[in-house]
């Protein structure tokens, strides 16, 4: 049967599903083309179903139409298991729903909940998943499952397999059923007879076979994740079970993961942390044994290339930067249910530990926000150490493990394998508690000649892995594409017949992920490889791992900075290939999409482990399409600010009588129709306040100077509260005894944010100069610090030095700039009385917050104002980004909304956040006054 074109599938797909549930275009297809791994495909068409009814839609479709399908959550899988070229099934929009059982003994997880998020659920039960990988903030559980991730801390007892307690999933027939139902064992047997017979008939043959039982117990003692789990048909006895523990690990390829029951494991809170050095990854390798011994919880190691990659970041400990060139770090982290048992762990520890050769270490650290630091590290290593690779090359990591007692020689082999295939960069790191090792090397894949390199390399890397060491190809990443070729070398005739009679059983149309584990074709692994043109810094650094999506606000509504990348690689591919008409088409599609809503707010850095900043490269592709005429006016803008001020003022006052006189919509009303005919018309919504009036106050002494912001100046009226933010600083100061000097004439003074987002940079040079030296006047040439009520514009000051002349850089480095926050924290707490404290209050961190590392301070003041301070595990930007919700209304509302749902699950005493159009974009959603923190403190304060 003929596989169906993109066209027909196209219009098959609108007749069965919803318009929403479909992303057809060609900026959908390249968007959603690659993972996190090595291989590409350009897929026909992405659906989004949101129901199991849709899901057999899918198999029925897939199966009249001849075209595969393949299930992506995450994305974060390396093996190429989560691309296609038929239908790529995007469970992460819906699919999300966590629900803790039994007191957190178990917890029931949609495919596409974050495991981060579920552990989260778990947190007040002190319990986890076992699974840990160090993609946990990204990864989701459809492919935690799937793949039967293990992790740093799990090893082969705790992973996805052995800690399943049940698993809801649909057939490629349309069956659907669950191990939780007693009724569906009888079910099964009765309505899928011919695939219960089967499993049976495979596992009496498996059971027959003495010598392969005695391989499958023997491969399962170390992580492996080569081929099916077929240890499920001897640890198991009826065949749905064996069928339910088959589908973790099989990567999408036998059924559809609903959801699943996990045993969880205990979560011990204390901890401590150290680094310790050896002079090379053999000496440290052979050091495992003895420290797995002392029952430490997790042994990382780390060679120098891999350390080097990363000791240039901040979070990085300086001596890192010392070590010798051979030199390699394990991580090393004992674990306790309370403190006396981690206190006896370390005593027992530190004797063994003496007596190993250590070049050096980082002492142990119970403290929690230098652990973090060091795990930062480790778990950033890979898109780290990819970052750095030589332009226009592919990162190719692989995972292996072979049995602890061979780790160290295994190291050597390895170095020696390196050398030959001309890998002198390769780095090598991993689980080395368990034998996995993780190495990384960089080849280029654009010739004949380089795949050949490739393909011999990885021969011999078989070899060395399978027959000297008896290890497993794939520890922990999946078998994929790039091992589904030495599947059978690795379990040898026997296993591998089984397998592929499991994948007929099963599959026999071969709808669901065809190619990956199993696959007829020796050179698959060295096929459709993906290519990484030269584009751009951010993009050539970006090895696609997906790590900064949870982060982006328009993640749910158009694009993922991921995606934005592989957008751009994707235009240089069509360019180099000539192919003009796609090309043309990716770049009309690419304004709205990439560039229009993109919030360029930064967030994506923050999550990035090579803090790729997304937003600085759609703000430098504005400042490049901007014509001279949109430069110039915007520049006319800039030097009439003062003037501008005054008609937006005007127009917020006639906006809100117009509300007053005719009912609180009328406005939204009308600019609705507005922008149903001028493309582009801003949004009034119901948050939009009035105009305050700055008053002067010039003390003799002052302590600091507040600079008010445009916005503030603009809407910085409450919608509840008669009193202006202004005026509730200028209050607070006076109880605090701080003299607060506001100079003369604000009007027209702006920190430039303005302009430098929407990538206006002549305009934004202007400004900024223009501001700095007008409040070198106002500090007394930098004697007074600057006070600034909106966090994001005293980020925009405070990262403004580059772009000021010669004279305002020597200024700038004699001026403080204060935040908000700041100034309430270390300024006005200290010297206020906190006399009626809130039970309970929320904030809403801006997106600098976390940028500017204030966060804590953030939750310093709740504490001290509150009983009870939360900040929701799920905040992130609201997508506001200064004026952009008022253009893309919708950008706001999906960026909002799973922090909204937190928050009005819960009743609160009050809602705060540091920047006015954030404080507007949360009150749109969640229809509570979110007010400056200075609010917070002047109640508590009272009068």
């Amino acid at each position: 049967m003929k596989e169906a074109t993109i066209q027909d599938i196209a219009t098959g797909l609108k007749k069965h599903f919803a318009e929403h549930k479909l992303r057809l275009k060609l900026i959908d297809r390249h968007a959603f083309a690659g993972d996190a791994g090595f291989y590409y495909l350009l897929p026909k068409a992405i659906v989004q179903p949101d129901s199991v009814e849709d899901i057999r839609q899918l198999f029925l479709f897939a199966k009249e139409n001849n075209t595969p399908i393949t299930f992506r959550t995450g994305g974060t899988s390396l093996s190429g298991q989560s691309i296609t070229d038929g239908i790529l099934v995007d469970l992460s929009k819906h699919w999300k729903k966590i629900t803790p059982i039994d007191n957190g003994a178990f917890i029931q997880v949609q495919p596409a909940a974050i495991g981060s998020h579920v552990n989260h659920a778990l947190k007040n039960y002190a319990a986890k998943i076992g699974p840990d990988p160090a993609s946990i903030s990204a990864a989701m559980m459809g492919g935690i499952l799937s793949n039967n991730s293990s992790g740093m801390c799990c090893g082969v007892i705790h992973n996805s397999y052995h800690t399943l307690r049940s698993i809801h999933f649909v057939l490629p027939n349309g069956n659907e059923y669950d191990t939780a139902v007693q009724e569906d064992y009888d079910r099964f047997e009765k309505n899928d007879t011919s695939i219960a017979e089967g499993i049976t008939a495979l596992q009496k043959n498996i059971l027959a076979n003495e010598p392969l039982v005695t391989k499958i117990k023997s491969k399962y003692k170390i992580k492996n994740t080569v081929g099916y789990s077929i240890n499920a048909f001897i640890d198991h006895q009826h065949p749905l079970d064996v069928l339910a523990h088959l589908l973790i690990g099989a990567e999408g390829t036998l059924a559809f993961i609903a959801d699943a029951i996990l045993r969880t494991i205990p979560d011990k809170p204390f901890k401590t942390t150290a680094l310790l050095f050896f002079a090379n990854p053999v000496i440290a390798a052979e050091s495992i044994p003895a420290l797995k011994a002392t029952d430490a919880d997790a042994l990382e190691l780390m060679d120098r290339p891999a350390l080097r990659s990363i000791e240039n970041m901040e979070y990085c400990p300086p001596m890192i930067r010392l070590l010798s060139s051979e030199a390699t770090a394990i991580l090393c982290e004992y674990q306790g249910i309370d403190a006396m048992d981690l206190k006896q762990k370390l005593t027992n520890a530190l004797p063994v530990i003496a007596t190993l050769p250590l070049l050096g270490k980082l002492d142990f650290t119970d403290d929690a926000y230098e652990q973090a630091k060091l795990w930062k590290l480790r778990k950033g290593l890979y898109p780290s150490v990819a970052a750095v690779r030589a332009k226009g090359t592919t990162a190719m990591l692989e995972d292996v493990a072979v049995p602890l007692e061979n780790l160290g020689k295994a190291v050597t082999d390895l170095q020696i394998l390196f050398k030959k295939y001309g890998y002198y960069n390769a780095i090598i790191f991993g689980h080395a508690k368990e034998g996995n090792l993780h190495f990384l090397v960089t080849q280029p894949v654009n010739t004949k000649e380089e795949l050949l390199v490739f393909e011999a390399f990885n021969d011999e890397l078989a070899a060395l892995i399978i027959q000297k060491y008896n290890g497993s190809l794939k520890a922990e990443h999946g078998t994929g594409r790039q091992i589904a070729p030495f599947v059978k070398d690795e379990w040898g005739d026997d296993a591998y017949k089984v397998m592929q009679q499991l994948k007929t059983l099963i599959d026999p149309d071969n709808i669901l992920n065809p190619g990956v584990i199993i696959n007829a074709d020796a050179k698959c692994h060295l096929k459709n490889m993906k290519t990484m043109p030269v584009v751009e810094e951010e993009v050539d650094k970006c090895v696609e791992c997906g790590y900064c999506e949870t982060h982006c606000p328009s993640r749910n509504y158009t694009t993922t900075p991921r995606q934005r990348i592989q957008i751009r690689r994707a235009l240089q591919r069509l360019k180099t290939e000539g192919n003009i008409t796609d090309h043309d088409i990716l770049v009309k599609e690419f304004q709205f999409s990439g560039m229009d809503t993109c919030a360029v707010d930064g967030m994506c850095a923050t999550a990035c482990p090579v803090s790729i900043n997304t937003g600085e490269l759609i703000k430098r592709l504005r400042r490049e399409n901007h014509s001279t005429f949109a430069n110039n006016t915007a520049m006319q803008v800039a030097k009439h600010f003062g003037l501008i001020e005054g008609v937006v003022k005007f127009a917020l006052r006639t906006g809100n009588l117009v509300n007053n006189v005719f009912g609180k919509r009328s406005m939204t009303k009308i600019t609705l129709s507005f922008r149903k005919i001028i493309k582009g018309f801003p949004l009034w919504t119901g948050s939009i306040s009035k105009p305050v009036s700055i008053k002067a106050n010039q003390p003799a002494s002052p302590d600091v100077v507040y600079f008010p912001s445009c916005i503030t100046r603009m809407m910085g009226a409450d919608k509840e509260d008669a009193t202006p933010v202004n005026e509730v600083i200028r209050s607070l100061c006076e109880k605090a005894g701080l003299q607060l000097l506001i100079a003369d004439h604000t009007t027209g003074v702006c920190c430039g944010q303005l302009f430098s987002s929407k990538g206006f940079l002549p305009a934004y040079q202007h400004t900024v100069n223009e501001t700095i030296d007008k409040l070198w006047r106002w500090t007394n040439e930098g004697k007074i610090p600057v006070l600034m009520d909106v966090t994001s514009c005293t980020h925009s000051l405070q990262t403004s030095y580059s772009y000021l002349t010669e004279e305002n850089q020597q200024r700038f480095t004699q001026m403080n700039f204060i935040d908000s926050i700041d100034f309430a924290a270390d300024h006005l707490l200290p010297r206020l009385p906190l006399i009626n404290k809130k039970k309970t209050v929320v904030f809403h961190p801006v997106c600098t917050v976390y940028k500017m590392d204030l966060l804590h301070k953030l939750q310093n003041i709740g504490n001290a104002c509150a009983e009870k301070a939360d900040i929701p595990f799920l905040s992130g930007c609201c997508g506001m980004a200064g004026d952009r919700g008022f253009y893309y209304p919708k950008l706001t509302a999906s960026a909002s909304r799973p922090e909204s749902a937190e928050v009005t699950a819960n009743k609160y005493d009050g809602y705060y956040s540091s920047g006015k159009t954030c404080e507007m974009a949360l009150h749109e959603a969640t229809q509570r006054n979110y007010q400056s923190v200075f609010y917070l403190l002047r109640d508590v304060v009272g009068s």
